[in-house]
């Protein structure tokens, strides 16, 4: 068996730490890190909603994801310098909107758009992941908040989410792939589930050896495991933000193997 960054074992996560409202001026905000992985996730609530939804008394959450030029140590242009998002881009984007659609009852928001923004830091494997784990933090955050202002009679959250990736790799299932291990993976998963243990979505893919129905069911109960820790360090981030005085830092950690 390989070693593994960390010290880690098969079943354990990176180092993983949320620290809430790390953008002052959003409506909702979080800075997650998966051990070096680092994203920013804000959440905008804007009031109206797009022309096809208008009168229907219903709101609407889209998500934009995007990584900084330096964030792979190799320069990645701005898409705005190319003038397009690349197929990539458009893929995440449109798999956080789907994660956090999950959870909202778009009743209870009225005719108001909560647009997500997931902004890579820096990337070593596993970006889209944390950026569904910490999105629902700001978002979480910025339904307390208007809830708190009166704008919302309720919160519109029906439950939690979190994403995590998981692999096999001569052989193994292994959780939390960082790059050099991603990149190297037989088979390589994301895995989307709610905190009660709902898959919003599986991404699975084998790159050179067919996935036998036995290692995905190893690969969903690692990453189920992986995420009730995840949900643990959103609901202490939430906590901690919402109450003054607590830290404001929530750690996600696993029993090394």
């Amino acid at each position: 068996m390989r070693e593994r960054s960390y010290g880690r074992g098969p079943a354990d996560l990176r180092p993983t730490t949320i620290e809430p409202g790390f953008v002052r001026p959003a409506t909702g905000s979080a800075l997650i890190s998966v051990g070096e992985t680092r994203v920013i996730c804000t959440t905008s609530a804007q009031d109206g909603v797009p022309r096809w939804m208008a009168g229907q008394g219903r709101g609407w959450l889209t998500a934009e994801y995007g990584m900084l030029p330096a964030s792979t140590g190799q320069r990645k242009a701005r898409d705005a310098t190319r003038g397009r998002l690349d197929g990539r881009t458009v893929e995440i984007q449109r798999l956080i909107g789907r994660s956090l659609r999950g959870v909202i009852d778009f009743q209870a928001l009225g005719e108001r758009t909560l647009y997500l923004d997931c902004d890579v830091l820096q990337a070593d494997g596993g970006t889209r992941c944390a950026s569904i784990t910490g999105a629902y933090v700001a978002l979480s955050l910025a339904c307390a908040r208007l809830q708190g202002e009166g704008l919302l009679k309720r919160s519109p959250l029906t439950g939690s989410v979190a994403a995590v990736s998981c692999g096999m790799i001569d052989g193994a299932p292994l959780l939390d792939l960082d790059y050099s291990e991603d990149s190297t993976a037989e088979v390589d998963a994301n895995v989307v589930m709610t905190g009660e243990g709902g898959l919003i979505e599986v991404q699975a893919t084998a790159e050179r050896t067919p996935l036998s129905r036995a290692h995905l069911d190893e690969l969903l109960a690692i990453a189920a495991a992986g995420i009730d820790q995840l949900r643990l360090a959103q609901q202490q981030a939430i906590s901690d933000a919402l109450a003054p005085g607590l830290g404001s830092v929530a750690e996600a950690t696993s029993p090394q193997s």
